[in-house]
């Protein structure tokens, strides 16, 4: 509306949002190529913002927390963070080192995508997400495939985390970047001296233009007695007045202002910070200790109920793999009844035959003896006709001899068929008792497998609970704080392995880097990172 003051919009944003922790944030806009944040006590439209319509103003975080774990309650500002810590690594705004980014760019996935699934994310599943610096991807020769088979492999040890615990550990990586949450100013000492001022939660550093990463001086704010600007002159004078007083001069009048914007806001909480907290504070940390705790035995809840469904389908899956290894053997048993049943038929059918060849070869060796006796009977006296009938009564023996030692042949072969029948008649019958008794232990099967396979008891994944309520105890908060002991134990393990693992990846794609195209960043890191230096010692060094 038009009478409305920052504050109202701010407050507008914030509850949509479901945003309690609104001292982090503010409305940012531009104005003459210069960032400025709407003031909280001014009409919106009393502000210098661009005359075209709609105004844009962008929600953002103006000040960073210094410990992202303890400070960050609800799970809305940490997600918050973590999109915007996210866009200025990506944009390059803040400086991340290759391996780092690999890192961070596995949490990232976790927290989208969940556990890694082999079935479901394959190869190429990341090919349209932006997960790395193109300064990163640049440097070295390495192709999409082999970025994504490197993040997937950090990917898949994230098994279990969820979003907002993905997210966090993003955040608490990135927290240890030397450019993460720092604002840059160009300005000139009292020689001219171009320089850059950076302002962040810790306090008022001093760098070199080209390089943003090491300070060259640092003024912590609990030594900082007093900030002023006259124009376009600003003064910082140090707790300790033996220490000279640090004048600069920055480009414009409205960069003095946004600097001492800053400089309060961030004093503010550095000082709040080091005091108990209020009891709104408190009680947001109550509820977040609550809703973590009933979040962590859903999870468990979930867990369990999915463990026993695997394992309920795997007896299913063992049942039905079971049922069809017995419909196979009666199918099997079947066919060689029916085997064993055109056996049995042909046999017969071939012993019939034999029997019916015998009775004919009898018949024909009768005749032959009867045509014996006739030829013997008729026989001319001569002594050719003689000789004559002595030859064929010879051959007639022959073939009747021969014919008798056939028909016995035969005879034995129709008693061996009679006895292959026989035999082929016990093999049918002993068949049909094993399909009996194969039908019989398949259908017991098949009952118990619709008793067990899914019991009607089992729990389902029913994500909605219609009912939960916990009672949190002094003995479940002692229990607690112990849980939470034991993760700090944990966590220092794992930042140990994890520095570890970035080691290792940073030396086996150390091959793979193109010299030529490293940056002035990253020509500083690996400076400071051969030095041992890192983003609180340097301070601490230089302060």
């Amino acid at each position: 509306q038009v009478k409305w003051k920052g504050k109202d919009l701010f407050d507008l944003v914030c509850r949509t949002l479901g945003l309690r922790e609104t001292w982090f944030f503010g409305l940012q806009y531009t104005i003459k190529d210069t960032v400025a944040w709407l003031k909280m006590d001014k009409k919106v439209l009393d502000h210098d913002v661009p005359t075209e319509e709609p105004v844009t103003f962008h929600f953002l975080a103006k000040f960073y927390p210094e410990n992202a774990e303890e400070e960050l309650v609800q799970e809305i500002t940490q997600h918050l963070f973590f999109l915007q810590v996210k866009k200025q690594i990506l944009d390059e705004k803040i400086y991340c080192p290759p391996e780092a980014s690999v890192l961070l760019a596995s949490y990232a996935v976790q927290a989208k995508y969940g556990d890694y699934d082999p079935n479901v994310h394959k190869r190429g599943f990341l090919a349209q997400e932006e997960l790395l610096p193109k300064r990163v991807i640049n440097l070295y020769q390495m192709t999409p495939e082999m970025w994504e088979e490197r993040i997937t492999a950090w990917y898949a040890e994230h098994r279990g985390r969820a979003r907002d615990e993905a997210e966090m550990e993003y955040l608490k990586i990135a927290q240890d970047l030397e450019m993460y949450g720092v604002n840059y100013f160009a300005i000139r000492n009292k020689k001219g001296t171009e320089l850059l001022l950076g302002v962040d939660a810790l306090g008022l550093h001093i760098y070199d233009p080209d390089n943003r990463l090491t300070p060259k001086i640092s003024f912590p704010w609990n030594e900082i007695r007093n900030i002023s600007y006259s124009d376009k002159e600003f003064t910082i004078k140090p707790l300790d007045k033996k220490i000279d007083v640090f004048k600069f001069n920055s480009s414009k009048l409205r960069v003095n202002k946004l600097i001492l914007q800053l400089c309060i806001g961030n004093h503010d909480l550095f000082m709040r910070r080091r005091k108990a907290d209020s009891l709104e504070v408190q009680q947001m940390k109550a509820q977040a200790r609550e809703e973590k705790a009933r979040k962590q035995m859903e999870r468990q809840r979930l867990a369990r109920e999915k463990q026993m469904r695997e394992e309920a389908e795997r007896t299913r899956d063992e049942l039905e793999r079971r049922l069809m290894q017995l419909k196979e053997e009666a199918t099997m048993a079947n066919e060689a009844l029916m085997r064993s049943e055109e056996t049995a038929d042909l046999l017969a059918e071939k012993a019939q035959i034999t029997e019916e060849e015998a009775k004919l070869l009898a018949q024909k060796a009768a005749e032959a003896e009867q045509e014996m006796q006739r030829i013997k009977a008729t026989a001319i006296r001569t002594e050719e006709e003689k000789r004559l009938m002595e030859q064929k009564v010879l051959e007639a023996e022959m073939l009747a001899l021969k014919m008798a030692e056939e028909s016995e042949r035969r005879a034995k072969e129709a008693d061996q068929l009679k006895q292959d029948l026989q035999e082929a008649r016990e093999s049918e019958r002993r068949a049909k008792q094993k399909l009996l008794e194969i039908t019989k232990s398949s259908y017991t099967q098949s009952m118990n497998s619709s008793t067990t396979a899914l019991p009607t008891d089992l729990p389902t994944f029913n994500l909605i609970s219609e009912s939960l309520s916990f009672d949190f105890k002094d003995t479940d908060m002692k229990r607690l704080s112990m849980e939470i002991e034991k993760e700090k134990v944990e966590y220092m393990e794992k930042s140990k392995h994890l520095q570890e693992q970035l080691n290792e990846l940073k030396t086996e794609i150390e091959a793979l880097k193109l010299k030529e195209r490293e940056t002035a960043l990253d020509i500083l890191h690996n400076e400071n990172s051969s030095r041992g230096n890192s983003k609180h010692n340097t301070i601490k060094k230089v302060s």
